[in-house]
């Protein structure tokens, strides 16, 4: 069975750390702890009187003062992780932690979690081909050398490295490392820490390169591991759930994120505010919890994502078009159906297809899998299709061999809606309006990974609401852009008020759009 020896770094709130300790060793795992040199004498003693007479707790034997992208970091870390090595044999696992982090699974669930595969857990990505890091530097972290803290000494640290700069002084990268980045919250096998620290005594050359680079914390243990252990034997991610802002700071998480946090596919979850009193509470009590099931939806990030990209003036995360394709043709009309239930989109336009005889396609910008025909391979992915959208719809033209088409395409998709209309082509656009229940809300979050099958009511309570507003502010946005030739139906509307609008979109006669508008299940879910 599983035996945790956590590797705790910490730098203040000596209680927590305290109560920290006694939770998750209360049930038989234990912990080193590595306590920041440049924090108080007494609370270090606090911490060490309050713990003394636990024996599944061990101290570093030689505490760092530690610096936020310093090599500073991992020698904390590594003199805590040989300190587990030595004080707790039976050790199976370590378990990198900060004072922050917090179990939001019971010791039963992570012990049988970490049994159920021999495999070592650490976020381990190419440095130079992902794209972990979002923004700064990158291959400069390494080929110069960083000996001053950027945030404690900033103009010695940039000082220093354009110097380097304009001398061309960079250094090689050890020639059989593959540089890997990822979180530091890692969780890794007896084995496996055996054979990374035996790499720190064996490479001297690998030590003494990574002790200047910058962030290392990011690196280290990841390329090291990558490097000894096989990659089959590796899960390319932390078993900590941690979020980050668009600034790059941590997601903080609060009283009313209990039942969230326990429906991720994580054993512990950072950052718990310190005045989260009643989470605190309820997660410390949890990891001793015997025979708790935990129902798993996973819908964190997403929804985090989804939530903080509303009501952005702008619209932030909306593609962006910066190229401009040739036009449409002069004398071609595009007739374009946005709706957001896209099987009441899809119905309308085989209908349109029956009655009047029109070539059609459904969402050619929004699914991967609709129906085109062979164009050169500009139909390949979504994204060739978007950023060469006016090329794709005029072979589209060609192929059908018309002047009249008609697309369907997501109320999201106001750029295109933009492009299209600002094309010599004459650009129809019918907006279909439909009533959004919330089961179909429901099911809507779960195609969108902001819910799961087992997130709570409380939850989806507060979520639908964010998703109804979101759907309006995209039809509000479609009638505030006054595009010249839009035409709405609505689900809510009769038979008559619908074949008006139909009439003119189609450019057809009152009859043949009544009979598309009287369709018995148009509307239907």
């Amino acid at each position: 069975m599983a035996k945790i020896a956590f590797i705790l770094l910490c730098h203040k709130d000596p209680d927590g750390i305290i109560r920290q300790a006694e939770r998750l060793t209360a049930v038989g795992d234990c912990m080193a702890i590595h306590f920041d040199a440049r924090a108080r004498p007494k609370d270090y003693e606090r911490i060490r009187s309050a713990l003394a007479r636990n024996p599944n707790v061990v101290f570093a034997r030689r505490r760092i003062k530690c610096g936020w992208g310093e090599w500073s970091l991992v020698q904390a870390t590594l003199n805590a992780t040989e300190a587990a090595v030595a004080a707790f044999p039976d050790a199976t696992h370590f378990y990198m932690l900060s004072g922050d982090c917090m179990a939001i699974k019971s010791a039963e669930y992570a012990h049988d979690y970490l049994d159920g595969a021999d495999c070592d857990y650490i976020e381990s990505f190419d440095f130079f081909k992902s794209d972990w890091i979002k923004t700064g530097m990158k291959e400069d972290r390494l080929i110069y050398r960083h000996p001053f803290n950027e945030r404690t000494h900033k103009t010695l640290f940039y000082r220093f490295y354009e110097f380097q700069k304009k001398m061309r002084w960079t250094r090689a990268i050890p020639a059989d490392l593959q540089i890997m980045i990822g979180s530091q919250w890692w969780c890794l096998r007896r084995r496996t820490i055996e054979w990374v620290l035996k790499f720190t005594r064996d490479r001297r050359d690998v030590m003494r390169f990574f002790r200047t680079t910058w962030i290392p914390d990011e690196t280290f243990f990841q390329t090291i591991v990558r490097h000894v252990v096989p990659d089959n034997e590796i899960r390319s991610r932390t078993l900590t759930f941690l979020m980050f802002s668009d600034y790059g700071m941590p997601v903080t998480f609060y009283n009313d994120h209990y039942d969230l946090l326990l429906a991720q596919d994580f054993l512990f979850a950072r950052k718990i505010s310190g005045d989260a009193l009643e989470l605190r509470s309820r997660l410390g009590e949890l990891y001793a919890s015997v025979g708790q099931s935990f129902q798993i939806s996973n819908e964190g990030a997403a929804l985090y994502k989804f939530l903080t990209a509303r009501g952005r003036i702008g619209r932030r995360f909306a593609p962006r078009f910066w190229e401009t394709e040739s036009s449409l043709g002069h004398g071609r009309e595009l007739l374009i159906v946005v709706c957001k239930k896209w099987h009441v989109a899809k119905r309308m336009v085989e209908r349109v297809r029956q009655v009047v005889g029109l070539p059609a396609v459904d969402y050619l910008f929004n699914e991967e899998a609709t129906a085109l025909p062979e164009l050169g391979g500009i139909e390949n992915t979504l994204e060739k299709r978007t950023r060469h959208r006016r090329a794709l719809v005029r072979m589209l033209f060609d192929y059908h061999g018309t002047d009249r088409l008609m697309i369907c395409m997501d109320p999201a998709n106001l750029d295109l809606l933009r492009d299209f209309c600002s094309d010599r082509a004459t650009t129809r656009i019918l907006e279909i309006q439909c009533d959004f229940p919330d089961d179909y809300l429901v099911g809507h979050a779960r195609r969108m990974g902001l819910a799961g099958d087992h997130t709570s009511a409380e939850t989806l309570a507060r979520l639908l609401p964010t998703i109804r507003n979101d759907i309006r502010y995209e039809s509000d946005q479609i009638r505030e852009a006054r595009f010249e030739n839009l035409y709405t139906i609505r689900q809510s509307a009769s038979i008559e008020e619908n074949t008006v609008p139909l009439t003119g979109f189609l450019s057809i006669a009152e009859a043949m759009a009544r009979e598309i508008a009287a369709h018995d299940h148009l509307f239907a879910d």
